[in-house]
């Protein structure tokens, strides 16, 4: 090797074992290797780095500082190498399942779990990655390769290899807290609004239907509280603090119940999106099949009896 080209592995492993042992003949036994190749080849590595590795004085070979200091990173060096040879070679044979799965900040990932379950029991070694986004961010996760399968509403954006599976429509109804004045009404009238406060989620598929109806019955919300979070949606709701929208499939706390409102039917549409000729794991094309055949509105129904049961 020439003076400035880079260090190879077996370099590496090379001085490690040497490190370890404080003796070049044995090192060399244990990698296997002629002792002249195992020095020449430190000796190499010394040359890159510019300074001596070992002292070697007969039977009282040992490191020097700087190589005490450099001892840590060429294992970790050695162990990343190794680790990413291992990586590959069970991603070759199928032992390492990965799938990287994004989903809409409305979309409760309880709703999948089942699905995740089934594909964990074919995939042993599966290996979720969880993403979350705006519907803008979700199409960028397509688009960028980050994601192999994005679930949301209708994306703000298309593109001709954006591939779309609808999968279920289901209602979206205005959620208060139980201390709340709509709490336990059979029906809220549009007129309740008015002077209201709104807990507005700004990823909610069905924000701009609920605030088209309000207008046009010239009613207008005392104000309107802009979240990201679902868990501070979540937090102001349970204390009384406004109303707001979620979809029939949504976990409720005990802290929380839907209000009918009279006249105001909302909804949305759930799709799974994949980008058209990108390569596709096992895992992934199976994860697929698993949600197309899904019976979705018993799992949404599944959700709507288990609210019922806790409270």
């Amino acid at each position: 090797m020439e003076a400035g080209a880079p260090m190879e592995m077996h370099q590496v492993r090379y001085f490690l074992a040497a490190a370890r042992l404080l003796n070049f003949t044995r090192a060399a036994e244990e990698c296997n290797v002629a002792q002249p190749s195992l020095t020449r080849a430190i000796k190499q590595l010394e040359e890159e780095f510019g300074d001596d590795l070992f002292r070697r004085e007969r039977n009282l070979t040992h490191l020097t500082e700087f190589g005490r200091r450099m001892t840590p990173f060429l294992q970790q060096c050695h162990d990343s190498a190794a680790a990413a040879k291992n990586l590959a070679s069970s991603l070759k044979k199928g032992a390492v399942a990965p799938m990287t799965l994004a989903l809409s900040h409305s979309l409760g990932l309880s709703l999948f779990v089942s699905h995740l379950t089934e594909l964990s029991r074919a995939f042993d070694g599966l290996e979720l990655r969880l993403l979350r986004g705006a519907r803008d961010e979700i199409a960028g996760f397509l688009r960028q390769g980050e994601a192999d399968i994005a679930l949301a509403g209708p994306l703000a954006e298309s593109w001709d290899r954006l591939e779309s599976w609808p999968l279920f429509s289901e209602r979206v109804q205005v959620v208060v807290g139980k201390t709340h004045r709509f709490a336990g009404r059979n029906a809220v009238e549009p007129e309740d609004f008015a002077g209201e406060r709104l807990i507005v989620r700004s990823c909610c598929e069905a924000t701009r239907d609920f605030a088209a109806f309000l207008k046009n019955r010239q009613i207008g919300p005392k104000v309107s509280h802009e979240i990201v979070s679902e868990h501070d949606h979540l937090v102001l709701l349970e204390a009384g603090l406004g109303v707001g929208l979620m979809p029939e499939s949504a976990v409720l706390s005990n802290c929380l119940t839907f209000a009918p409102v009279e006249g105001l039917e909302l909804g949305r549409a759930i799709v799974m999106y994949a980008v058209a000729g990108r390569k596709r794991s096992g895992a992934v094309g199976a994860f697929m099949n698993l949600l197309r055949a899904g019976d979705w509105p018993a799992e949404i129904r599944k959700g709507a009896s288990s609210r019922v049961e806790a409270a």
